[in-house]
């Protein structure tokens, strides 16, 4: 069968990726640094062979007919959600000559390489040389695919992510919360100027951050037999389903970042961990889309992890964790005080340590430069300039000159990773969304999660969401879990019960 030739090809190219994602993972963990260009070369390598996979002269006679073996009934459902998926990829892929591949791999590898200590240096003059090189090809890229999918090149880009997704529908859902946000967090700031908390006070080794990290990652369901924690640069959740690396950065004076950052990538973790095994190194298999992925993330960090039923759980694990510290700063250790402490609404430079209030302003941010980027409104030299104009506006935060703090500060734009960054906040509205539905099936869900018990609740997510994969598509999974296709509504409800209402009741 054609059929079968396809879900051979895409095994194959599955195990590269496998041998890609353990690279990268070392690249960002434990690469000596000066091993970087022969690494960069290493996996332009890779890419280019996963490239001459896709991109086989067979290929389009295999999928013209595979799809006459569907229409024939010679395939099962799930093989026809594998075919539909193997053939959305594959068309993207396709749409890319090999050298450009190649080309962007090693402007990708050596920008974020650079990123890495010029961030630290505030460099942004030596930076950006590196960023512009990966935006001239990612342009070019960019072209290439909205040509073959008949869509703008940022589009397109999304496309990637967030398969479906058009700027058309992002516009109209940042523009509900740009209308909601700014008025609510004025509100929520007035309300916690009332409302004292004690920030603990360190030091708090790294090394007992690390095992409460462990500690707490296994207890929300994450299996240390298929995972491991690591440190690196920037958090982040790597690997393969049964082999998922999660990363983290520690502070010895704030624990709660670490803490926090770590059940951010065991959401994640566990979603790659519940994938279908029987579909593994398939399109079918893979996760479906980055606003899902991210969906699971903040489900965990956002939805469960800040909340005071689980800090009810957890307040004792930090105590033991930092038993000396924790003895001399009793009022800072109880479950009320850091429920305080975790919901704090602050205006902030940083994403990544954003609260759920704040956060879609960040992203918001990205998304309008890198769209005003590739529909050519402005290049790379215009970046600082906007970003601090637009985070002044957005946070009355001020960037001039402050290049790590501003449009330096994530690794995504180094890695090429542009059009990823709406996924970020669809997904906090997909979390809000997919919980409200959960709490609907699960009416003693509060009980459990202040009694450590996450078995119901994974398994409501097992079945809607993690076992799903791309069997479906997002919006066909997300009505089907709640519903509905996605709106801001749950979210705007959880943030008010949440920071207006009473979240302990």
């Amino acid at each position: 069968m054609s059929y079968t030739q396809l879900e051979n090809t895409f095994r194959r190219i599955g195990h590269l990726d496998h041998a890609v994602a353990m690279l990268e993972w070392d690249e960002a963990v434990m690469m000596p640094a000066a091993a970087g260009a022969d690494r960069a070369d290493a996996v332009a390598t890779i890419y280019g062979i996963r490239h001459q996979q896709y991109t086989q002269p067979q290929m389009p006679q295999w999928f013209e007919a595979a799809t006459a073996e569907a229409q024939a009934g010679e395939l099962t459902s799930h093989q026809k959600a594998n075919l539909r998926e193997m053939h959305r990829v594959w068309q993207r892929i396709a749409a890319l000559p090999q050298d450009l591949v190649e080309a962007s791999k090693k402007a990708e590898s050596a920008s974020e390489q650079a990123w890495r200590s010029l961030r630290a240096q505030n460099d942004w003059a030596s930076f950006r040389p590196k960023l512009e090189a990966v935006v001239a090809l990612k342009k070019q890229v960019a072209a290439a695919l909205g040509q073959a999918l008949n869509l703008s090149p940022y589009d397109a880009l999304i496309d990637g992510f967030e398969p479906g997704m058009r700027c058309a529908q992002i516009d109209g859902l940042f523009a509900d919360l740009g209308a909601f946000l700014p008025g609510f967090t004025e509100t929520v700031l007035a309300k916690q100027k009332a409302e004292p908390v004690i920030a603990p006070e360190g030091p708090f080794a790294a090394e007992a951050q690390r095992r409460l990290g462990l500690r707490l990652m296994q207890a929300v369901g994450f299996d240390m037999n298929h995972g491991r924690l690591d440190t690196s640069h920037h958090p982040f959740c790597g690997g393969v389903p049964s082999d998922v690396r999660i990363t983290t950065r520690y502070d010895e004076n704030d624990f709660t970042t670490a803490l926090m950052g770590v059940l951010h990538e065991a959401g994640h973790g566990k979603y790659e961990q519940g994938l279908p095994h029987e579909w593994a190194a398939q399109p079918a298999g893979a996760a479906r889309g980055m606003a899902m992925h991210e969906s699971q993330s903040l489900l965990q960090e956002m939805q469960i992890s800040r909340s005071f039923a689980f800090l009810r759980f957890a307040t004792p694990l930090m105590q033991g964790a930092f038993n000396e510290v924790a003895s001399q700063q009793p009022q800072a250790f109880t479950a009320e005080n850091l429920h305080r402490l975790s919901t704090r609404v602050r205006r902030g430079f940083i994403r990544v340590d954003a609260d759920e209030v704040t956060y879609p302003a960040h992203v918001i941010l990205r998304y309008e430069i890198e769209r005003k980027l590739f529909e050519n409104q402005i290049t790379v030299a215009d970046i600082p300039e906007l970003w601090n104009t637009r985070m002044q506006d957005l946070l009355g935060l001020s960037t001039k000159d402050n290049y790590k703090d501003g449009c330096m500060q994530d690794v995504h734009w180094p890695a090429g990773l542009f059009g990823y960054f709406p996924s970020y906040t669809l997904g906090a509205l997909t979390a809000a969304q997919l919980f409200a539905a959960a709490r609907r099936a699960l009416p003693n869900l509060t009980d459990e999660i202040s009694q450590g018990q996450f078995g119901n609740l994974n398994n409501w997510l097992g079945e809607h969401v993690w076992s799903q994969a791309s069997l479906a598509t997002g919006d066909e999974i997300l009505r089907a879990a709640t519903g509905k296709s996605l709106s801001t509504d749950d979210f705007k409800q959880h943030l008010q019960r949440r920071y207006l209402g009473q979240e302990r009741d």
